[in-house]
């Protein structure tokens, strides 16, 4: 399926004179393809359906567990493997796919050519044994514009050809089984022991020994009289010729032969228009199928009753469709881009989706803040295709997913299951390819917009339970218990001292990032700065007169990488303040800071204190009490002027991390600030093994660059996908 190229109109961007501004918290990654995390990705040509895309890093770390020892005996061919990891990244990085293993060939052959050595000698040697141990193949992405459509469509692909191994075990058992039906039938006609169909039998082998016409007589005299009603027989062959000529899956073994076979349906568009379309054209296809298909089942069990069953296929229509019969057949997959596609087709969507049809709809969006000017392109959605996801979750049957392309690796499981579910599915994903953001990597974009809440990630599953607590899901967003994550910031002030503060990622901060914007954003040296300068995650807080004292800023880099603040004007804080209401919402759904809940416990909180406050005080009890000394509490003791000790591993079940070896990468408390934190020596441990999910644990030790954070066993034995998660923990534990 061809995709069209993005639309890059700039009309409203500032001049390229206008220096580009960064927030401070996305100056350390400059240099991305130096970097080992999800990206990128390979396309993995499995089978399984469990592990359809994962990360070179992941690929290249099982390689080395296989063929390094452990130690400096493996240390070489380690620093070997990681160099062609690197070539294989800035390759990527440079534009270039292929399949992982032509990747390694000529990678490595360049690799090589340069070190001067000999073919086969030692490095020609490791980089080969290496290779041998690669377990996965298939087509190597980086995060840019086309990564949505890739992975979707890779996972799709391979959710049909699992459908269709679904379909034809099950359409093809039944045409042979219906077959022998017929074929036992066949051979107690007179047909069948004529001379002529006995001499054939004999085949190449006859020598005219055998009196075909006696035989023929004797069988004759000998077979018993009970056929088939030839009604019985003429319906089978009508189920028969339906089932073998059906159009929806690429024909099986025992329905290769059909005189009258059309061409398979594709079941791939660019608009929702077409494939509803398409839906209600091959509408009586299925229909016959079904038909053929129920009575097929009930043939086979000779449970087919005339007399009842005509009555009822007479009238068979789309309303007596099951949701078993429906997800046997094909699901739409539909493409739709915004600036690309025509935004007449969003209707079209959320047609679709309250259709109850299998269709699955792609909304890519490459930008999601949009002109600055009032009115939106006409040609786009702008900012509004980031609450799409959110108003389909309101038609109660649609699964829906919204994600970054950065997080599409950590929402693997939720993606295929929602192209495994028998319904509409919407997934709207933020690639991060904005135009108006140059020099950002689409990665980070993408990562900064679902990190600002500005493109939050969920999933809301109709299946997963009645209720919203068990639908909705809003666990993948960094620190989704508060409004803006809080991340540390390390610099250098006027006289070269370190220092660090804790800064908040807001819209604003995301907003910084495209020049479009620039004219709302003032840059002050450290000079500039005053009292009245306050950061926008407390600035949104204030009301009244304070608003008008204060200036917003965010804390950013200019071209130099010096530390500046730059003050935003209302048309950023505006959006922020928007922002916030909408991620508060999600929240709510989510059950976090609820506030009926809130309500209920501030006036439960206040019936007991009004109740403490005017109970009468109890008589004194005339009973006497034993002098007995009270035992002396146990109380942790806590270190003030040491440092604070903060064990490697505390259980044998419990999560645990190598503190030692911690670099502070921030990785962890990214992920969660109440599971893990920093001690003095800002080095990670597991502050609270119940103040996040299993899923975040196993997340963490995935991300880890140094692999120190050890899962244990889940706290929880009512987490979603604990089987999964388990078994991915295996490998930290």
């Amino acid at each position: 399926m061809q995709h069209t190229p993005i639309a890059t109109g700039n009309a409203s961007a500032p001049p390229m004179s206008v220096a580009p501004l960064r927030p401070a918290l996305l100056a350390r990654y400059a240099g991305l393809e130096e970097l080992r995390y999800d990206y990128p990705l390979v396309l993995t040509e499995s089978m399984d359906g469990q592990h359809l895309f994962r990360p070179l890093s992941r690929i290249i770390d099982n390689v080395l567990r296989a063929t390094a020892t452990p130690g400096p005996a493996g240390e070489a061919l380690r620093q070997q493997v990681l160099r062609l990891e690197m070539r294989i990244r800035h390759a990527v990085a440079e534009g270039q796919e292929g399949r992982l293993s032509d990747l390694w060939r000529e990678l490595s052959a360049d690799l090589i050519r340069q070190s001067g050595e000999a073919p086969f000698g030692p490095l020609d040697t490791n980089l080969d044994t290496a290779r041998r141990a690669l377990k996965v193949d298939g087509l190597v992405i980086g995060c840019d514009a086309g990564t949505p459509g890739k992975v979707l469509t890779h996972a799709w692909e391979a959710v049909h050809a699992e459908r269709a191994r679904r379909f034809r075990k099950r359409v093809d058992g039944l045409i042979l089984r219906l077959s022998d039906i017929l074929k036992s039938d066949f051979m107690k006609s007179d047909e069948a022991h004529g001379p002529k169909a006995l001499e054939s039998a004999m085949g190449a082998h006859r020598d005219g020994s055998v009196d075909f016409g006696a035989l023929s007589a004797v069988l004759a005299r000998a077979r018993p009289e009970d056929r088939i009603p030839n009604d019985r027989v003429e319906r089978i062959r009508k189920v028969l010729a339906v089932l073998k000529c059906q159009p929806f899956y690429a024909p099986g073994r025992a329905s290769h032969f059909c005189a009258n076979r059309r061409e398979t349906y594709s079941y791939t568009f660019d608009s929702c228009s077409a494939a509803l379309d398409a839906l209600r054209e091959r509408l009586p296809d299925v229909l016959d199928f079904t038909k053929a298909l129920t009575i097929a089942e009930l043939e086979v069990e000779n449970k087919y009753r005339a007399e009842l069953h005509d009555p009822i296929f007479e009238q068979f229509d789309e309303s007596d469709l099951t949701s078993d019969q429906m997800g046997l057949l094909p699901s739409s997959l539909v493409f739709l881009r915004d600036g690309v596609t025509d935004p007449t087709e969003i209707t079209r969507a959320f047609e679709a989706l309250a259709s109850q049809l299998p269709i699955t709809i792609l909304i890519q969006t490459d930008d999601i803040l949009g002109a600055t000017s009032p009115e939106p392109p006409r040609a786009s959605l702008a900012a509004g295709t980031a609450r799409l996801a959110a108003m389909a979750m309101g038609l109660n049957n649609a699964f829906v997913l919204q994600s970054a392309s950065a997080h599409l690796y950590r929402m693997r499981d939720r993606l295929v299951g929602g192209l495994h579910f028998d319904g509409p599915a919407l997934f709207s994903i933020y690639s991060g390819a904005t135009a108006t953001a140059p020099g950002i990597p689409a990665y980070i974009l993408s990562a900064a917009a679902t990190e600002s809440r500005a493109f939050p990630s969920f999933t809301y599953d109709p299946t997963a339970g009645p209720d919203w607590a068990r639908r909705f899901d809003l666990s993948d967003n960094p620190q989704n218990d508060v409004d803006w994550p809080q991340h540390d910031l390390a610099f250098e002030d006027a006289i070269g001292q370190r220092q660090s503060e804790s800064v908040a990622f807001t819209f604003a901060d995301f907003a910084v990032c495209d020049q479009r914007y620039a004219r709302f954003c003032h840059s002050q040296t450290r000079v500039e700065w005053t009292t009245t300068m306050v950061p926008v995650c407390d600035w949104l807080k204030e009301t009244g007169a304070a608003e008008y004292l204060h200036k917003p800023y965010v804390c950013g880099v200019d071209p130099d990488d010096r530390m500046v603040r730059i003050v935003v004007d209302d048309k950023i804080t505006e959006a922020a303040r928007r922002c916030n209401d909408a991620w508060r919402r999600l929240q709510e759904l989510a059950g976090i800071n609820n506030s009926h809940a809130l309500k209920l416990l501030a006036d439960e909180r206040k019936a007991r204190e009004s109740a403490a406050r005017t109970a009468e005080p109890p008589a004194p009890s005339m009973v006497p009490v034993a002098d007995v000394q009270a035992p002396t509490p146990v109380v942790a003791s806590t270190a003030i002027d040491g440092p604070e000790v903060t064990p490697d591993k505390t259980s044998d079940d419990g999560p645990w991390i190598e503190t030692a070896r911690c670099t502070t990468c921030n990785e962890c408390t990214q992920i969660s600030k109440s599971l893990f934190a920093y001690n003095e020596n800002m080095q990670a441990y597991v502050a609270d093994p119940d103040g996040g999910t299993y899923r975040q644990l196993v997340e963490a030790a995935e991300s880890c660059q140094v692999s120190i954070i050890h899962p244990g066993k889940p706290r929880n034995p009512q987490e979603p996908n604990l089987d999964d998660l388990i078994e991915r923990a295996e490998a930290f534990n």
